[in-house]
């Protein structure tokens, strides 16, 4: 049997949770969940990796825009949010680190997304969101179901493709994780 190493790296806001390798929860197995808030009262985030597939908002199709959307998470499943990188001309979005916001004024993102102002790897859209209560992301940290990192570029995180994601930030966490990337999607499987 081999032993999983897990870093000691805080939760904070702008901090990447990645799943360790043999979770097999239907909704976090090899994710990578952008932290928007942690505090005393709770945690929430984004899932960045699970692109939803043929899923499409009934508010964007009564606009007329066809557009990506991602699993956020299992809470409030029906709910749109989005993160972006251009708080130059969407008002309102609150900081997550470097250029990187979540929310701000919808009406300015599809009136730039018109206008031809924003690039694909400039914002993403999730339905619902990943959240814990008071203490509850501590203890799955204590019990080693997450690894936290320190994205080195959180501004280019919207950059990397989402199937690519997982791993490239396994690297970030360093040598001693490598071998998670070498391990099965399903260990019953191998």
């Amino acid at each position: 049997m081999f032993e999983i190493k897990f870093n000691s790296i805080k939760p904070l806001t702008g901090r990447i949770l990645v799943a360790e390798p043999l979770l097999q929860d239907k909704y976090f197995h090899r994710t990578t969940v952008l932290l928007i808030e942690h505090n005393d009262e709770g945690s929430f985030g984004v899932i960045l990796n699970k692109m939803l597939k043929g899923v499409q908002s009934d508010l964007f199709d009564a606009l007329g825009i066809k557009l990506d959307i991602y699993f956020g998470g299992p809470v409030d499943p029906k709910s749109i949010f989005f993160i972006h990188r251009r708080p130059d001309i969407i008002r309102g979005g609150m900081n997550i680190g470097g250029s990187l916001y979540w929310g701000g004024n919808v009406n300015d993102f599809f009136d730039a997304l018109e206008g031809g102002k924003l690039k694909e790897n400039e914002y993403r859209f999730f339905m619902g969101y990943s959240g814990w209560g008071p203490g509850q992301l501590e203890r799955e940290l204590q019990e080693n179901t997450w690894a936290v990192v320190i994205p080195p570029n959180l501004d280019q995180l919207l950059s990397i493709p989402p199937h690519d994601l997982w791993k490239r930030m396994i690297y970030h966490l360093g040598k001693d994780y490598l071998f998670w990337t070498f391990l099965p999607s399903d260990p019953q499987l191998n």
